[in-house]
């Protein structure tokens, strides 16, 4: 449900978006590319996009990077997920995580079930922050990465959703560490 305070100005975050994948490069990336569309026509600032293969270490090390950029907000990747051996992006993601947001992934699988019955159980979203930068792992589908779009985090990075978003908060995810 979407609760827009229109008296609020918008303001836009800075989003970096990793694809994970063996078998794509950038040309092939779809979900990428819905990504960077929706997050751009919504008036945020696309402020990296990368490509990786589906290694835990390669993975991690690339959301550690961005998020000790401050020039980097939210992080959103796409890829890995999923059951299969090969996907290690969640772990990756929980190598990085100071705090995991575990409700996006049981929203995420509420949303999911509502397109694709019960195949949502084969994904396993994620959110967390670190080092004051939010965190968020999609499946790889362009269809999901649509639906976590459109139903959450369209609204969540949205400063003006009420009763509450991300936004107004991100410049306190960090604040333990300038506690004395």
């Amino acid at each position: 449900m979407s609760r827009i305070d229109e008296s609020k100005e918008f303001v836009p975050v800075r989003i970096a978006v990793l694809a994970v994948s063996d078998t794509r490069g950038l040309a092939e990336d779809k979900s990428g590319d819905v990504l960077v569309a929706r997050l751009t026509d919504a008036g945020h600032h696309l402020a990296a996009r990368h490509i990786l293969r589906d290694e835990r270490d390669q993975i991690a090390n690339q959301l550690r990077v961005w998020c000790n950029d401050p020039e980097i907000d939210v992080v959103i990747t796409t890829g890995g997920t999923g059951l299969t051996g090969r996907d290690v992006t969640v772990e990756a993601h929980r190598d990085v995580y100071e705090k995991e947001i575990e409700a996006f992934g049981t929203v995420f699988t509420i949303v999911s079930m509502q397109k694709i019955g019960t195949s949502a159980v084969q994904s396993r979203a994620t959110g967390g922050v670190a080092n004051g930068t939010y965190l968020f792992a999609l499946p790889g589908s362009s269809g999901a990465c649509k639906d976590a779009w459109d139903e959450i985090l369209r609204w969540q990075l949205d400063y003006r959703h009420r009763p509450c978003n991300f936004v107004e908060i991100l410049p306190r995810l960090d604040e333990h560490k300038r506690r004395k």
